[in-house]
């Protein structure tokens, strides 16, 4: 549980940093998030479900079976668990989002190493 908390947002090499108003995994969490410019190198899915709104800046999303698409200002997206993708910043992108609650694993692809992992809370390898 995190209230009023600034911190990383997707582990030790992610790009992204999060501002959690609030997150009960069991429930829900509310998050701006700042994308830094770049992306780290893997695909994941997501513990969550979430909507989120681009406040600023430009994000591209590449999923891992094809297709890509880019999100700016004003821009909803709709993340469900099963969204295998690699997010790209192109500069600093602002977001707001609204996750669900947490499932148990989510998944994750390193292309340099060739790896599928599935992932638990904390970001430890199930």
């Amino acid at each position: 549980m995190k209230f009023l908390h600034y911190g990383k947002d997707g582990g030790e090499y992610s790009t992204v940093w999060g501002f959690f108003f609030i997150e009960i995994k069991k429930m829900f969490s509310i998050v701006l998030l700042k994308f830094e410019n770049g992306s780290r190198d893997a695909f994941h899915s997501h513990a969550f479900n979430s909507i989120s709104l681009v406040l600023k800046g430009k994000l591209i999303e590449e999923h891992r079976w094809g297709g890509t698409e880019a999100h700016i200002w004003g821009d909803t997206v709709i993340t469900r668990r099963d969204t295998f993708h690699k997010v790209t910043s192109y500069g600093r992108t602002w977001v707001l989002s609204i996750r669900g609650p947490w499932a148990k694993t989510w998944k994750e692809f390193i292309p340099s190493e060739r790896r599928n992992v599935t992932l638990t809370h904390g970001r430890e390898e199930v």
